[in-house]
C-alpha cells in the first residue's frame, strides 16, 4: 500500500513536466539576460533612447512632425519603436535559442520548441517593463505618453508579441538547419525598421508603394498600438488587424509545424 501511495504521488503529468522545463529554463534565461552582463539593462534603455535622440536631432532639420497627423512626434515615434523591438526582439531571441540550449536536450523532457517560448515569453516580459519605463518617464517629462485607450494599447501589444513569438518560431528552425538564413535575417533588421514605419510615417509614400509595404504585417500592429496612446491619429489607410491575426496565425501554426517535423534534426545539429 505504501509503495503504491508512493508511486501514485511521484508520477507527475506531462502538463506538470513541462511546467517545471519551462520554469527552470526562465529562471535560467532571466539570470543570463539580466545579471550575466553587467550592461545589459542598460542597452535594453539605452538603445530606444539613443533613436529616439538621433531621431529627434533629425527632426530639427526636416521638421518631421508635421508629417503625423494628430499625433506628437516624440510620443508617436517612442510607442513605434518600444512596438518594433518587441517583434524584433521575439525573432532575434528565438533564432538563437535552440543553438544555445543544445546541452539540455540530452533530457527528454526538454523539446527544442521549450527555449524558443521560454524566451519570448522573458523578453516580452523585459519589453513591457521597459515599455512601462518609457511611459512613466515621458509623463515626467510632459510628454503625451498617457494612452487615451488602454484596452487597445494592451490588445495592440500583446497582437505583437504574438507576431515576435511566430517569426522566432519559424526563424528558429529555419536558422538551425540552414545557419546562412540567420544572416540574411539579421541584414534585414534595419531595413525593417524603416520599412514599418517606425521613424517616419507611411502616409507619405505613394499610393502604389504603400500597397505593398502594408503587405508587411508589423505597420498594422504598430497602427494600431499608436491609435490607443492618441484616440485622433489618423492611421495608414488599409490598416487591418484581421490581416495582422491572419499572418501571426499562420506563422504560429507554421513554426509549430516545422517544430514537429524536424524535432530530430533540431536535436542532432
Amino acid at each position: 500500500m505504501a509503495d503504491n501511495y508512493t508511486a501514485r504521488r511521484g508520477a507527475r503529468t506531462p502538463w506538470q513536466v513541462t511546467r517545471s522545463v519551462w520554469y527552470a529554463m526562465f529562471l535560467r534565461e532571466a539570470i543570463s539576460r539580466t545579471m550575466a552582463d553587467r550592461m545589459g539593462w542598460f542597452w535594453m534603455v539605452f538603445e530606444p533612447v539613443a533613436f529616439v535622440g538621433i531621431m529627434v536631432a533629425i527632426r530639427s532639420f526636416i521638421r518631421g512632425d508635421q508629417l503625423v497627423t494628430n499625433a506628437p512626434f516624440i510620443p508617436w515615434m517612442i510607442t513605434g519603436l518600444m512596438g518594433f523591438f518587441l517583434v524584433r526582439e521575439g525573432m532575434m531571441r528565438g533564432m538563437g535559442a535552440i543553438n544555445a540550449n543544445k546541452a539540455l536536450f540530452a533530457y527528454r523532457q526538454v523539446q527544442p520548441l521549450d527555449p524558443v517560448l521560454v524566451r519570448n515569453f522573458l523578453e516580452g516580459t523585459l519589453r513591457s517593463f521597459v515599455f512601462l519605463l518609457f511611459i512613466v518617464g515621458g509623463l515626467m517629462l510632459g510628454l503625451e505618453m498617457y494612452p487615451d485607450n488602454a484596452i487597445r494599447v494592451l490588445a495592440a501589444w500583446f497582437s505583437l508579441w504574438s507576431l515576435g513569438l511566430g517569426l522566432g518560431l519559424v526563424v528558429s528552425v529555419s536558422a538551425t538547419l540552414v545557419p546562412e538564413i540567420g544572416r540574411v535575417v539579421g541584414m534585414l533588421s534595419i531595413p525593417l525598421l524603416i520599412l514599418s514605419g517606425v521613424i517616419f510615417p507611411l502616409n507619405s509614400m505613394p499610393h502604389w508603394l504603400l500597397e505593398y509595404l502594408m503587405l508587411n504585417p508589423i505597420p498594422h500592429g504598430l497602427e494600431t498600438l499608436r491609435l490607443g496612446f492618441f484616440e485622433k491619429y489618423k492611421v495608414i489607410h488599409g490598416t487591418s488587424m484581421l490581416y495582422f491575426w491572419l499572418f501571426t496565425l499562420s506563422l504560429i501554426t507554421l513554426g509549430l509545424l516545422m517544430h514537429l517535423r524536424f524535432v530530430d534534426r533540431l536535436k542532432a545539429s
